[in-house]
């Protein structure tokens, strides 16, 4: 960090980022050489033959050549270890040298063209020697292509826009200049992100719900990497250093500092009541993700239980609309659920952009009318996802300030239109009038069951949702706290997306800024430490990261501006947890406990290896089981270290 400059533009790589590759070029080059040489040494008697003083020259030159790359990726190699993260001041003549490495690219390159020429000339000598000339060339080969690859990978598109870039000093940063050439990145920005999501995502189709989400995410994306000078290397460095910080912190705190505010009775006296509604109707958000989800759970016997729905013909038993392979998505419903085909009122695996899959069931053992929201499984549910822009959503209530997440609002109105227009939730409460409305989902199926339940709050009131892992920045501070008597919603551990609003997101790079700039270490040594610690665990106070008063050589581009500044268009996500005061986390590792929480226990994102691990629904289910089963154990279990399961 920041980005090196050459030929006058910016690369998505810094000087401190060529140890690893270097040592791992070094490893290979050095056996390479090494090769050449015993081949030429133990052989170079049988060059005495037709085009024989060719393939000498070729490996003498080649032999010589090689040495002069080892000494110089040597130097880049030590070079690119000295200095900080925010220090490059130590590696300045890293230019220079990266220069003198591609200049000897040029004569490698010839010389792997002229001895794979003179091998297709039909060189006749040893076999030996000539199945040794052969390799050395493919070896050459292999490492043009994959020097070419590297450049292509650490080629930023914007590069040029902010190689150029004016003097952004701490004093600087809030100027007209700075401003007028921020606002600039940002617009290059966007353009390039929306042609990478458009060729990401080539086969979802350009209707004008998809080119709006491209535009959407590709503002998203373009807001949150465009106003630092970070590479990829220095979130990963950053990512580690704030693990172990929060480690840290974490095993200095007192057990009764983790709860930020205790439960009441009437919460705990509702706890097991709640925690066996969301290990019930968890089956049936599982239920709404169709085969995929059940095979992965039973990768064994899964295809052998639901192999006979997949051959079935559909029956006008039950109404199943939209997708492939519908029979056995509908196996394996029924598989997850233990309902009936009868039970089931309407299965829709139709996916689009802010269209989503759900269910309609009976379920006779909660006397319920259960909708079931299908969570992230698709590019276009991706897409869903991130359209994150604020929108109003209008309801037919006394709530003021009524706003959302733009594409699970979308979506969610998808589903109210279904349920009420085609008459689906009619013709279930037809057949069970006395049952009671509940919406459940997982992740983005557990955003829009919470929006959808505020939806049908006037004409259905006892109506009942159940969030599973739900997105943060759901929802406006006035419906979250209208929400709170309806929904409950459930959090494993450290998953990150009950975590990742548009305000987190901020404050997660301004602690990335905060403590690369403060490490006086060199990045390869925070990424090996990083490694160890993440696989075998250690001491997070071991790892000095402050710097004791030193200031930065090099500034942060932006950085003052993220601090003072929010993002206007998602400024409402601060205040949009859909977390009611609930929560319970499960200790130890191998058990689990129950506790609420309050939302403020979900206001920054927590680093781990568990943080993506703890948001998969498999994982969720498995927690739940054990829960249930010992919840009398994790009742009396110390609330301290292992896993969480949050309930709001």
């Amino acid at each position: 960090m920041p980005g090196m400059v050459l030929f006058g533009r910016r690369w998505a790589i810094a000087s401190d980022d060529l140890v690893f590759p270097g040592i791992f070029e070094l490893f290979v080059r050095v056996l390479w050489w090494i090769g050449i040489l015993t081949l030429y040494l133990m052989h170079r008697e049988k060059l005495d033959c037709a085009g024989g003083a060719l393939l000498s020259s070729y490996l003498i030159v080649l032999l010589l050549l090689l040495a002069l790359i080892i000494c110089t990726v040597s130097t880049i190699v030590c070079v690119s270890m000295k200095g900080t993260i925010c220090n490059p001041g130590p590696r300045k003549s890293m230019s220079k040298l990266l220069y003198v490495r591609l200049a000897l690219f040029l004569p490698e390159m010839v010389w792997a063209s002229l001895g794979a020429a003179w091998i297709a000339d039909g060189v006749r000598c040893d076999r030996t020697v000539g199945n040794g000339i052969i390799a050395t060339v493919v070896v050459s080969w292999i490492i043009v292509v994959s020097t070419v690859v590297a450049i292509f990978i650490v080629f930023d598109p914007l590069g040029g826009s902010t190689a150029p870039c004016p003097a952004v000093g701490p004093h600087h940063l809030d100027s007209h200049e700075s401003s007028q050439f921020l606002d600039g990145l940002r617009t290059a920005a966007t353009s390039v992100w929306e042609t990478r999501i458009k060729f990401l995502c080539c086969c979802v189709g350009t209707d004008d719900h998809t080119r709006v989400a491209f535009s959407s995410t590709a503002e998203l994306f373009s807001t949150y990497f465009s106003d630092t000078d970070l590479v990829p290397s220095d979130i990963a460095a950053g990512l580690a250093l704030l693990h172990q910080q929060q480690d840290s912190i974490r095993s200095s705190q007192e057990p009764d500092q983790v709860v930020s505010r205790p439960p009441g009775p009437s919460q705990e006296a509702d706890l097991d009541a709640e925690l066996e509604n969301c290990h019930h109707y968890m089956q049936f958000a599982a239920a709404a993700y169709g085969w995929p989800l059940y095979v992965y759970r039973n990768p064994f016997t899964g295809l052998c239980r639901i192999g006979g729905d997949c051959c079935r013909s559909q029956t006008t038993d039950y109404d199943l609309v939209g997708g492939d392979q519908l029979n056995c998505h509908f196996g394996s419903i029924l598989q997850t659920t233990g309902l009936q085909y009868r039970d089931f009122i309407h299965v829709s695996f139709h996916d689009k952009v802010y269209e989503l899959p759900f269910l309609v069931a009976l379920d006779h053992k909660k006397e319920s009318v259960v909708v079931a929201v299908r969570g992230t499984m698709s590019l276009q549910d991706i897409l869903t996802d991130l359209s994150a822009e604020s929108e109003p959503l209008n309801l037919e209530c006394e709530v003021q300030d009524c706003w959302a997440h733009k594409g699970i609002s979308q979506a969610a109105r998808y589903v109210y239109r279904r349920l009420i227009n085609d008459g689906i939730l009619s013709q279930a409460f037809s057949i069970a009038p006395e049952y009671r409305l509940v919406i459940v989902g997982h992740s983005l199926g557990a955003g829009a069951a919470a929006l959808l339940a505020i939806m049908l709050r006037n004409p259905y009131p006892q109506v009942r949702c159940y969030a599973f892992s739900p997105p943060r920045g759901l929802l406006s501070k006035s419906l979250y706290e209208y929400s709170k008597t309806f929904i409950v919603s459930l959090v494993l551990g450290k998953d990150v997306i009950p975590r990742l609003s548009v305000t987190n997101l901020e404050d997660l790079k301004r602690r990335i800024l905060r403590v690369i700039a403060h490490c006086n270490k060199p990045k390869y040594k925070i990424l090996l430490h990083g490694c160890w610690y993440e696989l075998f665990g250690g001491s997070p106070e071991d790892l000095p990261t402050e710097l004791d008063g030193g200031d930065l050589t090099q500034p942060l581009l932006g950085e003052q501006s993220l601090l003072a500044h929010g993002s206007p268009a998602y400024s409402f996500s601060s205040d949009s947890p859909l977390e009611s005061p609930t929560r319970f986390s499960c200790y130890p590792a191998a058990r689990y406990s129950v506790r609420w929480s309050h939302e403020s226990e979900f206001s920054r994102i927590l680093i781990g290896p568990k943080m993506l691990t703890d948001h998969m629904p498999d994982i969720l289910m498995r927690a739940l089981d054990r829960v249930v089963s010992d919840r009398a154990t994790c009742i009396s279990c110390p609330a301290q270290g292992g896993s969480g399961v949050d309930v709001a």
